[in-house]
């Protein structure tokens, strides 16, 4: 609010006196200075400086207590050790690896997290600030505030697809759908992921070819590396095969890998032979599922495999033989 200051001239010819009844500050720098122009300024000079100032250095620090009070929240949440309960059963006595692997993950997703966060902040907090000291200066902001929802206005609808990617980076993150190490199926591309970032994943899959996939496009993520694997086993038999044979036997070498010390820490629950899955004019399949780590899922498959089928050579099961391409085609048509 603007005040009025007058002059008044002393009865005995000294310098006139500011008229500072009604703003102590004038009173104040007069009392302080005998300054009459300094007093007669005071709002201007003194009063409007000062309170920019207090406003910055209000910013200042409430931006460093901000910063540090996310970094402190992170920096104990990629830390905090994993809770034993939450270890599976059969791999509580060990697993230094994935327990450091657990411990990297959480590490990056806190610094991705703290990041997005201190950048928030600073955002929120500087921006108040430049409109308070705006406000000082005595400029109008309606103008800039208009012109700056314009601008907003078109740069959204210009960097919409941009925004859509920071976002759903964003939720990706927030919501551990995966991480680096992970094996998942983004629908057009799969295989290992080696970044995720705010904007973008890059994955590498088996014939090593990367991927750079948008986040915004990641509609469906099959992720094969949380919590446990399930090995699912289809051997397939000829139709002459003794089935309950082969369905012991299957359980037989899965229990008995199982059993051994160099898998107790792979295999997380007793193997279960389930009997037959499906019978094709090819030949009749027998399934059998074992729970494994995410880690070791493909290793247990081979091995199981391998052992599956140097068991049925000894016992003298036969698989199916191929038919060939005339014989199908006659089967096809007769279905």
């Amino acid at each position: 609010m603007s005040r009025s200051l007058t002059v008044l001239a002393a009865d005995d010819g000294s310098p006139g006196v500011p008229d500072c009844a009604e703003y102590w500050l004038c009173q104040q720098l007069y009392d302080w200075f005998g300054l009459d122009w300094l007093a007669e300024n005071a709002q201007v000079l003194v009063a409007t400086p000062a309170r920019i100032v207090l406003v910055v250095v209000l910013a200042v620090v409430v931006r460093a207590l901000a910063h540090r009070g996310i970094r402190r929240l992170t920096d104990r949440t990629s830390t905090g050790a994993v809770p034993t309960i939450l270890r599976p059963l059969r791999n509580r006595v060990a697993q230094s690896d994935a327990g450091d692997q657990i411990t990297e993950r959480r590490t990056q997703r806190a610094e991705a997290i703290g990041s997005v966060l201190r950048s928030f902040a600073s955002i929120v907090v500087l921006g108040i600030a430049v409109v308070l000291v705006l406000g000082e200066l005595g400029i109008n902001l309606a103008p800039i505030v208009a012109s700056a929802g314009v601008v907003g206005v078109a740069l959204g609808f210009g960097a919409q697809n941009l925004i859509k990617d920071f976002v759903a980076g964003i939720g990706i993150i927030l919501e551990d759908q995966y991480g680096v190490g992970d094996v998942v199926d983004l629908g057009e591309a799969s295989g290992t992921v080696e970044a995720v970032g705010l904007r973008i994943t890059r994955l590498r899959d088996v014939n090593g070819v990367v991927w750079y996939v948008r986040n915004g496009e990641v509609l469906r993520v099959g992720n094969k590396s949380q919590g446990f694997a399930q090995v699912v086993i289809d051997m397939p038999v000829a139709h002459d095969t003794d089935l309950e044979k082969a369905r012991a036997i299957m359980q037989e070498v899965a229990d008995a890998m199982y059993r051994e010390e160099d898998w107790a820490a792979v295999l997380l629950a007793e193997p279960e032979s389930l009997g037959v899955e499906q019978i094709t004019a090819e030949g009749v399949f027998l399934r059998l599922v074992v729970r494994a780590t995410n880690a070791d899922q493909w290793r247990v498959g081979r091995e199981l495999r391998m052992r599956l089928k140097e068991r049925f050579v000894a016992e003298g099961i036969r698989t199916p033989l191929p038919l060939l391409a005339g014989t199908t085609g006659v089967s096809a048509g007769i279905r």
